[in-house]
């Protein structure tokens, strides 16, 4: 369940750092109340999913999939680049994410 607990955390990282661009400086009131929203429940979060997984293991893992998602959205949402360097990087990030998964258990 922890695990479980570990990826939502991590969606909502994602969440909040893509909201931290639509907050335009925290000077809209919803985006930045949205941002504000989900880094406080994905850092609960993560504070619950480390009453049973390693804090290294879990704080990686955590990071790694918000940022692949945040690159991503990056991509998606804001047109940013998409040369080969830059996926290949993303693509070792999430073998990194899944190798730690895998050496944990």
């Amino acid at each position: 369940m922890n695990w479980i607990i570990l990826f939502i955390a991590g969606l909502l990282e994602i969440c909040w750092a893509i909201g931290l661009k639509y907050t335009d400086g925290f000077t809209k009131f919803w985006p930045t109340v949205g941002t504000v929203f989900s880094l406080m429940a994905s850092f609960l979060l993560l504070g619950l999913a480390l009453k049973t997984l390693p804090v290294g293991t879990a704080y990686a893992i955590w990071v790694g999939i918000g940022a692949v998602g945040t690159a991503l959205l990056g991509i998606f949402l804001f047109g940013e680049s998409t040369d080969v360097l830059k996926i290949t990087s993303l693509c070792l990030i999430c073998a990194g994410i899944v190798g730690l998964k895998l050496a944990h258990t």
